[in-house]
């Protein structure tokens, strides 16, 4: 079954309340479902302040995290403060979480870069505790990462049976993860890789839940030529994007070929794109 298209955005905020608080207000306007922020170090302000302004600022659109890494706080402290932030918003959180890619960040937090296997270990560890705070009376854990005794989640989060969850990933066992227990997956193609490929692990392990899911991906780099089109380099995290330069109808046709042929419905810009992209959203955002 076919999900309907819906845009997100994905931003690292203003140091003024003001600038903040309306490009919030614009992005509901607009129509945009989604405001997300990146969990990453260097945006001019932190994710969960920004996230709850952001939702107190506006009425309907929802506010996300692109995505929480793992080994920045203790799994039951992100969860207690997602259950507080979709109380506050009354139900409009969709809760991003990732193992983390950044070397910098870690090192800057004289965090351990760890391999793969082991930021990956110590994920599926800490989603383990995240969703039994969110869906659970009494949370007890002990694996090797972590441990909790006894805890009796509060709040209770609007969303039931909790809010939405978004996994990233495009190492195989974190998609498995993702197929069986999360809502929304964004699955990554590296340099070489196929994204085929991907879906297909998580058409595998999903079964059932295939049908359900909800398949996301960033589309940083389109650049509708009906308006202006940047001259410099586009960088996301600090990382050159290629800029795809498209009509409305090209990127239209482009987006309607993503949900055919790989299932991918749920779009995120960046906030340079906000207003240019308005007219592929005006033709496809809900259909």
């Amino acid at each position: 079954m076919k999900k309907a298209f819906r845009f997100g955005v994905v931003a690292g905020g203003h140091t003024s309340r003001a600038a903040w608080v309306a490009l919030a207000q614009r992005v509901e306007e607009l129509g945009y479902s989604t405001l997300f922020f990146p969990d990453v170090l260097g945006t001019p302000l932190s994710i969960i302040p920004a996230l709850t302004a952001a939702a107190a600022a506006t009425t309907k659109l929802r506010v996300g995290s692109f995505v929480f890494v793992n080994d920045y706080r203790h799994p039951a402290l992100l969860a207690r403060d997602i259950a507080s932030l979709d109380c506050l918003s009354d139900g409009r959180v969709e809760l991003g979480l990732g193992a983390g890619n950044w070397p910098r960040d870690f090192q800057q937090l004289g965090i351990p870069f760890d391999s793969a296997g082991t930021r990956v270990s110590r994920f599926m560890e800490g989603f383990a505790i995240i969703k039994k705070f969110l869906t659970s009376e009494t949370v007890d854990f002990s694996g090797k990462y972590y441990t909790v005794t006894d805890l009796h989640p509060l709040p209770r989060p609007v969303q039931q049976p909790h809010p939405p969850i978004l996994i990233g990933s495009g190492g195989r066992r974190m998609l498995t993860l993702a197929a069986r227990e999360a809502d929304i997956i964004m699955p990554v193609a590296f340099q070489g890789d196929s994204i085929e490929e991907k879906i297909g692990w998580i058409r595998e392990a999903a079964g059932e839940r295939f049908e359900h899911l909800e398949f996301c991906q960033n589309v940083f780099g389109i650049e509708l030529t009906d308006g202006p089109v940047p001259a410099e380099p586009i960088r996301q995290g600090g990382i050159p994007v290629e800029a795809r330069p498209m009509t409305t109808e090209q990127a239209v046709a482009y987006l309607q070929e993503q949900r055919e042929r790989l299932g991918f419905s749920y779009f995120q810009i960046q906030p340079r794109q906000l207003e240019n992209f308005v007219p592929v959203l005006a033709q496809l955002n809900g259909k």
